[in-house]
């Protein structure tokens, strides 16, 4: 008897024994979960996203913009390619094999160049290059300025390729589709029924082959600056010019949006700096 009571007993603490130790690691599982998802803060992809600087800059003027990036725990994972005067590429640093939602860094150095085909394929050099160490299939694009011409232009040129990478998500930050602000009559041309300009812009005549070809599925975010000094401008590019490029790619886009920024932070050189623009930006290229 004496026996059978103490084999009872053993077994009721190994019984307890176990639940304590299931409970323990599921513990230990919710904390690491907590943890991963402080880290990671809800940002998960493997889609890389390239910037492109605009006339005259650099990459200097995307790394705020990709700093802001990384103090919200979107990416441990950032890489520039430096594309030069004859359209090669030179990449620093790295992407880890795991890496979630990389960034790479596009600088031009001949940043003077007007010529959109030219610039065109500088950015589709970039990509190419960078597509060539690693097995991305996907992307994600942001622009600044003519960065957003080259991005275009670079679609309209490269876009029918077939490896060339699937876009996701595009942002154009402060474009100028339609003509400059001071040098082309047509920046200050609109109509809001359609989304095609009264008068079309050289360069915008081009584009307006998107409407036919531009990737399928890609979701668009537009952010143009309104100085609020009455002329409806962000000082070189009108927000009727920005706006414009619903017309290009509303045909094809899944979704598009577009954010006015106002006030003196929404100067033109301003717009890549902006805290707002930085909150549009992560939440819309990698929020869930």
């Amino acid at each position: 008897m004496f026996s059978k009571v103490r084999k009872s007993k053993f077994l009721i603490f190994l019984m307890l024994l176990l639940i304590l130790l299931v409970t323990a690691c599921s513990k230990n599982t919710i904390k690491s979960n907590k943890q991963l998802s402080k880290t990671q803060a809800g940002y998960i992809s493997t889609t890389p996203t390239f910037f492109f600087h605009g006339w005259g800059s650099s990459v200097n003027a995307e790394s705020h913009m990709v700093n802001a990036a990384q103090k919200a725990n979107v990416t441990k994972d950032v890489m520039t390619a430096i594309v030069d005067k004859n359209g090669n590429v030179k990449l620093s640093s790295h992407i880890s094999k795991n890496a979630q939602t990389p960034i790479i860094k596009v600088g031009f150095l001949d940043n003077h160049n007007h010529n959109y085909q030219t610039d065109a394929r500088f950015a589709y050099n970039a990509i190419t290059a960078v597509q060539g160490k690693y097995p991305f299939t996907k992307m994600n694009l942001v622009g600044h300025s003519m960065g957003n011409m080259d991005i275009m232009f670079m679609l309209l040129y490269y876009g029918q390729r077939k490896k060339f990478l699937q876009v996701k998500r595009q942002v154009d930050i402060a474009g100028h589709f339609n003509g400059i602000r001071g040098m082309q009559n047509t920046a200050y041309s609109h109509n809001y029924k359609n989304g095609k300009p009264h008068r079309l812009d050289s360069d915008y005549k081009k584009l307006t082959k998107l409407r036919q070809i531009y990737p399928k599925g890609v979701s668009v975010m537009n952010i143009y600056g309104d100085l609020e000094n009455d002329t409806h401008s962000d000082d070189d590019v009108t927000i009727y010019s920005a706006r414009s490029l619903k017309y290009l790619v509303s045909p094809r886009a899944s979704h598009y949006e577009e954010h006015m920024i106002t006030g003196p932070n929404a100067q033109h050189s301003k717009l890549h700096e902006n805290l707002k623009v930085d909150d549009l930006l992560i939440k819309f290229l990698w929020g869930k």
